[in-house]
């Protein structure tokens, strides 16, 4: 399916190291930038760019880091698209403090400049 448009949805992405460790523990920011790179390599992987996100869905542990979030996330991705953000009492991995899901949009000519 070689030059195919399509969609990629991607599950939670958290701060977890490829061993499978927390990082961040403790440090909100730190982990924002863990997660999204996490979705960056997830991302390339699937042959898609930051620039194709058409939708974001963060859950966080507290309220209170949105603003973090949505500072670190604007860092990654640019013009924020889509997305919603709500709060939940905790994630699967203790400690972890947000996770973020994603849908992008791949194949020709989605690649921003």
């Amino acid at each position: 399916m070689d030059g195919a448009n399509g969609l990629v949805f991607i599950a939670g992405q958290g701060p977890i190291d490829p061993d499978g460790d927390l990082v961040g523990a403790g440090d909100f920011e730190a982990q924002a930038r863990a997660t999204f790179l996490n979705l960056r390599t997830v991302l390339a992987a699937a042959g898609a760019a930051e620039g194709v996100l058409v939708k974001l869905t963060a859950y966080l542990t507290d309220m209170a880091h949105v603003r973090t979030y949505g500072r670190v996330r604007d860092e990654f991705v640019g013009a924020p698209p889509a997305g919603t953000v709500v709060q939940v009492g905790a994630l699967a991995v203790p400690g972890m403090m947000l996770e973020v899901e994603a849908t992008a949009v791949v194949g020709a000519g989605t690649e921003r400049s």
